[in-house]
């Protein structure tokens, strides 16, 4: 076998990242993987190897000789070209049921944890239209379809892109025509978008060249509000352009709250601005998990499902059986949304956050509920956030909630948490094998793991959310 050899192989399990496996026995007797980008188990399937490694290869599929029943009929013409839906032709339910099945795999292999209580994954009675942000990217290459390529018809505009990346094609971007992960106002504003600046001949930013006007679209539009933000970031700042561009898109999209340019003049490809300019609006958006409202800027972190974050984080209430005689502590606190979630079964949540400008939002979070009982704190979750608590005389806790980002905890704060030993550690993760992990060390240094809820944040994508319970 090598690369560009061509199987027929039958898909016999699932694994994380949503990739079909398939078990071949070589000619020297070794056991061999395969894992099939867009298969399912019951599927027959021919497939082209595209990467080989000494124990498996990866592979995609050149024709269905048999599909089961668990493929459904994808709703979005993009799927299988764009990166963002690795699932959607899979019954929903079944998704739900794989998420769980794979975070049990992952912590029986990574942390050991052979008798642990899954329940199983709450699913999102939301399946399409559920985010709140998208990012959309421009690019001077666009990606063509394989129905383009076969065409014998002139293809136009070849150099100017608003979409989504292929997957591991940094350089080259899908031009969508439509998403069904964010509401039907963000497709009118991406295809607005598109045409306003093809027509006007702008000039995309290049990463090579480091030259180009258009960067990226960022829509935020939340689901429990009726506030929509766009904005859009470039290399440079054009007042002119952006006035005629505001002035025109609010009369396509008028329910449009809110229009912001960031200005990123760093050769860094993030859609992130070294300072921004509203055009329209406060310059920021609201939106409510449960009974809390949550100020929202262009550049603020914020749960990307909301309705389904009410449900993550009432499951985290569930599990800190806090009171109001408990100090809780809030670690990666962000913008403060679990912490001002968790104050009013608490009788103080300290919330500990490396991001200062999270730590911001926080304070006009806290001002914005008239909650009374929570503090952010600057810390540096990179290395050790007892000091700050030394320095403002901050008690030990009894519970600790942590929300870290996908790289999980430092050792440095895992060291931490097990010198405080609070009584009771609610760990939510987007990766379960970093928490399997961290909760391998922390189950080393005294705490047992009782059990574990995945939230399913994003159907028809391999990601999945987690929720572990661990007491001393």
């Amino acid at each position: 076998m090598k690369r560009g050899s061509i199987l027929d192989v039958e898909i016999v399990d699932y694994a994380f990242e949503g990739k079909g496996v398939a078990r071949i026995e070589l000619e020297d007797g070794r056991k061999f993987v395969i894992f099939v980008n867009r298969a399912y188990p019951g599927d027959k399937v021919k497939v082209q190897v595209m990467r080989k490694r000494k124990s498996y290869a990866e592979a995609k599929i050149v024709e269905f000789i048999y599909k089961s029943d668990m493929h459904v009929e994808a709703r979005c013409s993009h799927y299988g070209v764009c990166g963002g839906c690795k699932q959607q032709d899979m019954d929903y339910p079944l998704q739900v049921n794989f998420k769980t099945e794979q975070v049990k795999d992952i912590f029986r292999k990574i942390g050991g944890f052979d008798d642990v209580t899954c329940y199983p994954a709450i699913g999102c009675e939301k399946i399409f239209f559920y985010r709140n942000k998208m990012e959309f990217s421009f690019a001077k290459y666009r990606w063509l379809t394989e129905e383009e390529v076969a065409s014998e018809e002139e293809i136009e505009n070849r150099e100017f892109a608003l979409g989504l990346h292929i997957p591991r094609m940094f350089e080259k971007v899908l031009d969508l025509k439509a998403c069904y992960l964010q509401s039907e106002e963000s497709n009118r504003i991406l295809t607005f978008t598109r045409e306003f600046f093809k027509q006007r001949n702008e000039t995309i930013y290049s990463t090579k060249t480091h030259d180009g006007y258009l960067r990226h679209l960022v829509i935020k539009h939340a689901s429990n509000t009726d506030d929509l933000m766009v904005n859009l970031v470039t290399s440079e700042d054009r007042p002119e352009l952006m006035e005629e561009y505001t002035e025109v898109l609010l009369k396509e999209v008028p329910t449009i709250t809110n229009v912001i340019n960031n200005i990123n003049t760093k050769k860094a490809q993030v859609a992130l601005g070294d300072y921004e300019k509203v055009y329209f609006g406060p310059g920021f958006i609201y939106d409510k998990i449960g009974e809390f409202k949550y100020r929202i800027s262009a550049n603020s972190f914020f749960q990307t499902n909301t309705n389904q974050a009410r449900l993550l984080y009432d499951k985290a209430v569930e599990y800190a059986k806090s009171t109001k005689d408990d100090v809780v502590f809030d670690l990666y606190s962000g913008a403060g949304t679990i912490g001002i979630y968790l104050s009013k079964n608490a009788r103080e949540v300290y919330g500990f956050e490396t991001v200062e400008p999270a730590v911001k939002d926080a304070f006009i979070n806290i001002d914005l509920n008239g909650v009374t009982n929570y503090k952010p704190l600057t810390a540096n979750l990179d290395k050790s956030f007892l000091p700050v608590m030394e320095e403002n005389n901050v008690p030990k806790p009894d519970i600790i909630v942590a929300d870290p980002p996908r790289g999980g905890m430092h050792p440095g704060t895992v060291k931490d948490i097990l010198e405080l030993m609070p009584k009771r550690i609610v760990y939510i993760s987007c990766n379960p094998a970093t928490q399997a992990r961290d909760i391998q060390l922390l189950a080393e240094g005294g705490y047992k793991l009782l059990e574990m809820t995945p939230v399913d944040m994003f159907p028809h994508t391999y990601h999945i959310e987690n929720v572990a319970l661990l007491e001393l």
